[in-house]
Parts: C-alpha cells; sequence; structure tokens
C-alpha cells in the first residue's frame, strides 16, 4: 500500500501507531478531537497542521461544554473526511460526499457499539461512571483522581485506530489517493444524488 508516496507494508503496526500517538497526545496535551485527527495524519504520514488546528474547538464537544458527540469521534470523522470527504469544487456534486458520509457513519456505528452513546457527557459516565465540568477546579481534581485522563487517552487510542483501519479499507488497490474520489450513492438518502 502506497500512502502519499510512502509504501506501507504493515497496516497493522499503522493501525497500532495512530493508537498509541493518540494515547500519548491525549495524556501530554488534552482535547481529544485534535489527539485523534493528528495520530491519524502521523501514523498515515499525513502532514497538514491546518486540519489539526481546525479541530480545537471541538474540545469537550464544543468549547468544553460535553453538549454533543465525543471529540474522538469528531476527530477520527475529520480525518476521514479530509481523504474522502468533498472539496469546494464540487459543492454542486452531492452525491461527492457520499463516501465520506457511509464512513463517518461506519466509525459512528463502531463508537455506538462501544460505547453506548455518542454523546461526550454519556460516554464518561460510562467510562468513569459520571461527566466533570472542566471549568470548576474541584471537578478537574475529581475527574483525574477518577482515572478520567487515562480512560479517555485508551478511547481516543480506540478511535484513532478504528479511523485508520477504515481508512485502510476503504483505500482501493492499495493506493490512498487524497483527489480520487468515486460517487457513491445512498438508496436511503436521495438528496446526495442532486445535481449529480
Amino acid at each position: 500500500m502506497n500512502i502519499k508516496g510512502k509504501q506501507i507494508t504493515h497496516k497493522q503496526e499503522i493501525v497500532d501507531r495512530a493508537f498509541e500517538l493518540a494515547k500519548k497526545y491525549t495524556l501530554e496535551n488534552g482535547n481529544c478531537a485534535q489527539s485523534v485527527t493528528a495520530a491519524v495524519f502521523d501514523a498515515l504520514g499525513i502532514k497538514n497542521d491546518d486540519i489539526v488546528r481546525a479541530t480545537t474547538g471541538f474540545a469537550g464537544r464544543v468549547g468544553l461544554t460535553g453538549d454533543g458527540d465525543c471529540g474522538a469521534l469528531s476527530g477520527g470523522t475529520v480525518a476521514i473526511s479530509y481523504l474522502f470527504g468533498r472539496g469546494k469544487d464540487d459543492f454542486d456534486k452531492r452525491n461527492k460526499m457520499s463516501r465520506s458520509l457511509i464512513l463517518s457513519r461506519k466509525l459512528h456505528d463502531g463508537f455506538i457499539e462501544k460505547y453506548g452513546s455518542y454523546r461526550l457527557n454519556d460516554t464518561q459516565t460510562k467510562v468513569v461512571a459520571r461527566p466533570f465540568n472542566p471549568f470548576d477546579p474541584a471537578e478537574v481534581e475529581a475527574a483525574a483522581k477518577s482515572g478520567l485522563p487515562d480512560k479517555c487517552s485508551i478511547l481516543t487510542g480506540e478511535v484513532a485506530r478504528l479511523a485508520t483501519k477504515i481508512i485502510f479499507e476503504e483505500s482501493e488497490g492499495g493506493t490512498l489517493k487524497r483527489n480520487e474520489r468515486k460517487p457513491y450513492l445512498l438508496s436511503d438518502a436521495r438528496w446526495l444524488t442532486w445535481n449529480s
């Protein structure tokens, strides 16, 4: 397999590297969305700090609110969409986003299967029995004592691993090229094929 000009012969090593990097980045730097996006990119040899930077606001699900999906899931979705998503030049071709949507749903469904919910507060409840308020120093201390940093680092690693695995599975012919797109049609979402 060839990604961005680099020969990849050991996919499992790359998938495992994404897991380890996401854990490391989460423990050292926080921000699950950035950690997953950066880990997937680094494991695949992709250099694009603009995309990693763009995931900053997803921390704690948009500004540390805890209200919405887990940032790790957002980061994995960003990595998949970067490689398989629709660009501005294709806005008039709705079917160009189908591939990214299908793969993002696959990531989402794998996340739900493992954690029961995509919502950050529910996910924290699953891994450490309750969510925490990141703006309250006592809550931050309680989160640390509960093991939240370690458990979230494992969660981000698992999401990075799954996203990388999905990317490998989808790359056709062993070559992953960002600008190669095939239109995919969704029978239950006809609006995706308007103006195709």
